[in-house]
């Protein structure tokens, strides 16, 4: 089954094709895109043994070159460093504006390679072929790049839309379990944000689609692409508030991962998971979310092998302390931070009048 999402934007549309087995076919797709350079294509150590052969082979069966730079797995990539290494070999290699480098792997490698394609020579074109189910339903769609400070995650990066993003279900067979389910965070929050249906399909295929069905997870990839290009189409820049509705779970989330060390310790998705039950407990702690609902989740995301809870994330600092990451929160506005939160499933809306002592002592009871 081949399914392609538009996403919507003007001049700046693009396609996301989903596909079994594709990577295996991408040489066919990208020929439109080539140039007389060879594709640059940029990965992480992990994906270049699991992923980059068939890539290569399917660029080679269509006739076309690429130079493979391949960097370090994890977090700690998406730095100043990382980001000026790549930017320099960019420009060593001669690439043009007309130009498209190929990010291949999750979300570490698709943040990087964006922001360095918005940047050098003030803007290339970059291709999205995420490997990890996170990356997949989420980060290569949309145009947020980014690398992270040393206040917190993603506070240095652009808006830079792809030109095609790429995806093939069949890599997520390399992935660990528990690097599936920290992408399955992401599924289940769409249904969260705007479509309890959708969340209730998740409590009943949750389990198959960990466990590989290949049906399920096309229709859970799918409906996901679809639920955030339909979003971002809408508020590509975050301008309006519509697109903060998919930061759901993250004020939290990057405050237990600043927590953490930004460290495998408690990955990405594993992080959005526990912001997302906090974000429903505080819901319902200010009388806006049913207790079921906030029940509900907890327990669906406990289900899928997910934390649920401070505890769960091994996350044992005070509220003020988790507070404090929170204000390098880059949703920051006149010193203020809106909160996503929820008045019961499928009906998450942007709270301005949060008051962060009280979410301190949320925080301390949880």
């Amino acid at each position: 089954m081949s399914i392609t999402v538009p996403v919507t934007l003007g001049d700046r549309s693009y396609e996301v094709r989903i596909e079994s087995g594709l990577l295996d076919r991408a040489g066919a797709v990208l020929a439109p895109y080539a140039t007389q350079r060879p594709f640059l294509v940029v990965t992480d150590s992990h994906v270049a043994q699991a992923q980059w052969p068939r890539l290569a082979a399917a660029l080679d069966a269509a006739g076309l070159a690429a130079t493979l730079v391949t960097l370090p797995a994890g977090e700690p990539t998406k730095s100043w460093a990382q980001l000026e290494a790549l930017s320099e070999r960019m420009i060593d290699l001669g690439i043009e504006r007309r130009d498209h480098v190929i990010a291949l792997g999750g979300g570490v490698i698709g943040d990087l390679v964006g922001f360095a394609a918005a940047i050098v020579k003030r803007g290339c074109r970059f291709i999205q072929i995420p490997t990890t189910l996170l990356a997949q339903v989420d980060s290569s769609v949309g145009g947020k790049t980014a690398i992270n400070s040393r206040a917190g995650k993603n506070l240095l990066g652009a808006f830079h839309q792809p030109s095609l993003v790429l995806i093939d279900p069949d890599t997520l067979d390399t992935l660990g379990p528990r690097e599936t389910r920290a992408g399955y965070a992401e599924i289940a929050k769409y249904g969260l944000i705007d479509d309890a249906d959708f969340f209730a399909w998740c409590e009943g295929h949750g389990p198959a689609l960990l466990e590989g069905d290949s049906a399920v997870r096309v229709h859970a990839i799918s409906k996901s692409v679809a639920a955030k290009a339909a979003i971002v189409a809408e508020d590509e820049r975050e301008t309006s508030g519509r697109r903060a509705l998919l930061n759901l779970g993250h004020t939290f989330g990057h405050a237990l991962e600043a927590e953490t060390g930004f460290s495998d310790a408690l990955l990405h998705g594993e992080a959005v998971a526990a912001g997302m039950a906090l974000a429903f407990g505080y819901s319902a702690r200010r009388g806006e979310c049913p207790p079921e609902d906030a029940r509900r989740v907890a327990a669906h995301l406990r289900a899928m092998g997910l934390p649920a809870s401070l505890a769960d994330a091994g996350v044992h600092a005070p509220g003020a302390r988790l507070v404090e990451h929170m204000l390098h929160d880059k949703k920051m506005s006149g010193g203020t931070l809106p909160f996503l939160l929820a008045r019961g499933i499928g009906r998450t809306y942007l709270a301005k009048d949060v008051d962060l002592g009280d979410v301190a002592a949320f925080l301390d009871a949880a």
